[in-house]
């Protein structure tokens, strides 16, 4: 029996989710020659979906080599890939040649755009299949509004990996308490674990909180939730006194957030810590002293690793001289700033920065060489998270083996892919996944620390 759906994808749902094949469950597929194209100039590339591409056309391949026939192709082939419920019931995935398509009235008629050729598939294929739901998926929004303007009745965007619907929702992982916070709790047990102090409140009085989340109220009480179950939370006391005179390699927080993201880095129970925040917000700062602080002085980490995502502008970092190192160096100008910034008022500052660099074992490194490795004892700076996609993360998070602590430094408003948007990026992915997870936690710096002007820009521009 026929599935009552028919869904044609553009190349950029295949770029953000190389395993959106097995996503639209039982209903057919259609991909436009016109997208394997696209598929096959991005996949050469050294950008940062170029091996999204060649996922995606491994798993085309995978499901047409089962094809006997051309006209099997053009008519749907079953899809046969593995999915996490194998009860589930796939749909067919058919090649559509577009170019073959005669141009009516209401198409559109500049066939040198990529994008016309790919909506006059879907209005093609809602003309011939007037009792199935013809729906085109794409994440360009100008695309779903030409689409729209021509005539075809269903456009969406992918929104299958898309945990929240509102930004807003997003976790900033710590609350405010009005008041004093012991005045709403009835019952408590405290106990004292060496220079700890633990406790155990009911989970009533903290609804939807969640691990590792901070607390604190308007006078001197703070702490993080270090345990929680169906009945019970459990609170480590942490004086807000303590958190805000706490330095790392000279650095002091400015005020809460940076504090309990300072806190959560150097805490060695935590091996995720995701810092998210506006530009000058102090992430980077706090995170680099912290790990100075880690390596240099208390020797718990072999070396700091720092990595991000190079922005399209420049998509292939093989046209700078050098060794990969000296290639990454532009992208990672932010740490450079920084130890400036923590190093301006030494006799010699370079000399210092040199030092530094060195005594931490400082390695600047591409994300197209984590791939494949198993980095043991050490920690991973990953800057401008915002522009990873949820499967570069995973690839990225995977990589982590015995000692190691990931840093991932982001801000959802200065997104540079044009596949990614605020909800969609790999950064509120794994804040949301990681949520519950109690080696992991989340802080959202507020305030702009950097200057007058760049906390006045990033409100009001």
């Amino acid at each position: 029996m026929r599935s009552s759906k028919l869904y044609i994808l553009d190349t950029n749902v295949l770029l953000h989710d190389p395993n959106c094949l097995t996503e639209f469950k039982e209903q057919d597929i259609v991909i436009p020659i016109t997208v394997l194209e696209e598929l096959d100039r991005i996949k050469d590339r050294k950008q940062n979906v170029a091996q999204e591409a060649r996922i995606a056309i491994r798993k085309i391949d995978h499901i047409l080599s089962g094809a006997n026939s051309p006209s099997e192709i053009n008519s749907g082939v079953p899809i046969s890939l593995e999915t996490a419920d194998p009860d589930l019931k796939l749909g067919k995935l058919s090649i559509f040649p577009d170019h073959e398509l005669a141009m009516h009235k209401g198409f559109l008629q500049d066939r040198s755009n990529n994008d016309n050729l790919i909506i006059n598939t879907a209005l093609h294929l809602q003309t011939i299949n007037p009792d199935r739901q013809v729906t085109l998926v794409t994440k360009d929004i100008n695309m779903r509004l030409k689409a729209l303007g021509v005539g075809l009745k269903r456009v969406e965007d992918y929104r299958t990996d898309q945990l929240i619907s509102d930004l807003d929702l997003l976790t900033e992982g710590y609350r405010e308490i009005e008041g004093n916070f012991w005045d709403s709790i009835s019952d408590v047990k405290s106990q004292q674990h060496g220079s700890r102090t633990f406790h155990r409140i009911s989970r009533e009085a903290l609804p939807n909180t969640f691990v590792n989340e901070y607390v604190y109220d308007q006078e001197d009480f703070s702490a993080r939730v270090v345990e929680v179950n169906e009945t019970e939370l459990t609170l480590l006391d942490i004086n807000q006194s303590f958190l805000k005179d706490r330095q790392c390699w000279g650095i002091k927080p400015l005020d809460l957030p940076q504090a309990f993201a300072m806190d959560a880095i150097n805490d060695p129970n935590i091996d995720l810590c995701i810092l998210n925040g506006a530009a000058g917000s102090g992430k980077t700062l706090i995170a680099l002293a912290s790990c100075l602080e880690m390596v240099i002085e208390q020797g718990r980490y072999n070396k700091i690793i720092v990595t991000r995502s190079t922005p399209p502008v420049a998509e292939d970092i093989g046209f700078l001289p050098g060794t990969e190192e000296e290639k990454m160096t532009p992208w990672l100008a932010a740490i450079q700033d920084n130890l400036e910034a923590m190093h301006e008022n030494d006799e010699q500052p370079q000399s210092s920065i040199k030092y530094t660099i060195e005594k931490a074992n400082i390695q600047f490194k591409s994300l197209n060489f984590i791939r494949g490795r198993s980095i043991q004892d050490a920690l991973v700076l990953i800057d401008e998270t915002q522009n990873l996609t949820p499967s570069q993360l995973k690839t990225i998070l995977t990589r982590c083996g015995k000692g190691t602590k990931m840093i991932c430094l982001g801000n959802l408003a200065q997104i540079d892919s044009n596949y990614l948007t605020p909800l969609t990026s790999g950064l509120t992915y794994i804040v949301e996944r990681f949520k519950d997870y109690p080696g992991a936690t989340t802080i959202h710096l507020r305030s702009v620390v950097r200057s007058r002007l760049a906390e006045y820009a990033e409100e009001h521009l």
